[in-house]
């Protein structure tokens, strides 16, 4: 099972940077100038906050000419400092977990020794009483990351499914996500990992998390046309538990 890091901000591509340099520059002469500064880790950051980035990946039509790894930080980064979750790291990490979860295989989730597939919390659970010390801290880590996914991005349709056939609620993931980030975090292996202070943000904040991706889930299905982003999203629906 992969370890998923907070590591958005290191994989942009030379397509992101002409979209971030294209986006904010004023005139022909900014542009060696931002490609500069964009060098530095620190003015980097600042450069990312920038709102105009936001409005301009929220507002586009079609197919956008940049990756997953610099649409969904800026994104993420944009609607948790809105819900008072200020980190970057903590952005960083949500982040690279959709980019992960944007990808269908990557939404299953496999463990040594067990046949098949676990689509259910309740199959992970399970899965925990026989796990060694390194796959119990990847099930904690995806319990979580899964939490999220589905309560932040499907809320309505988990409300339908617990409405009309009895299926677990948000709350339920909500609990689910908050005990198991907690256990993530207080893992030795988080500090190696050093994600720690992260899962301990996200157990802490799970809800304010989960509504600044409601958030980006509303703003998306709300756009005449499909970016490439949603699409991908979307595959996920069929097999989402």
């Amino acid at each position: 099972m992969k370890v998923i890091q907070p590591n958005c901000r290191i994989q942009f591509t030379a397509e992101d940077i002409h979209f971030i340099v294209s986006t904010l520059s004023h005139g022909a002469q900014d542009g060696p100038f931002l490609t500069q500064l964009l060098a530095d880790e620190e003015t980097r950051d600042q450069i990312l906050d920038d709102n105009t980035l936001f409005h301009r990946l929220m507002e586009h039509r079609g197919c956008l000419p940049v990756s997953d790894h610099l649409y969904f930080y800026v994104v993420v980064r944009h609607v948790l400092k809105e819900t008072g979750i200020e980190n970057r790291r903590v952005a960083d990490y949500v982040a690279e977990m959709l980019c992960e979860f944007s990808r269908q295989d990557r939404t299953r989730c496999t463990v040594p020794g067990q046949p098949g597939t676990l689509d259910y919390v309740f199959e992970m659970l399970a899965a925990l009483k026989q796990a060694d010390d390194r796959t119990s801290f990847c099930l904690r880590a995806h319990i979580g990351n899964h939490s999220l996914f589905l309560a932040g991005v499907f809320p309505d349709r988990i409300r339908h499914r617990a409405e009309s056939r009895g299926f677990p609620d948000v709350s339920y993931y909500e609990g689910m996500g908050q005990a198991n980030f907690r256990m993530a975090g207080d893992h030795r292996l988080a500090g190696r990992y050093e994600l720690a202070p992260i899962f301990q943000t996200l157990s802490d904040q799970f809800h304010n998390a989960r509504i600044a991706l409601n958030d980006v889930s509303q703003r998306l299905f709300a756009l005449d046309e499909p970016t490439q982003n949603i699409d991908s999203l979307l595959i996920n629906l069929s097999g989402a538990k």
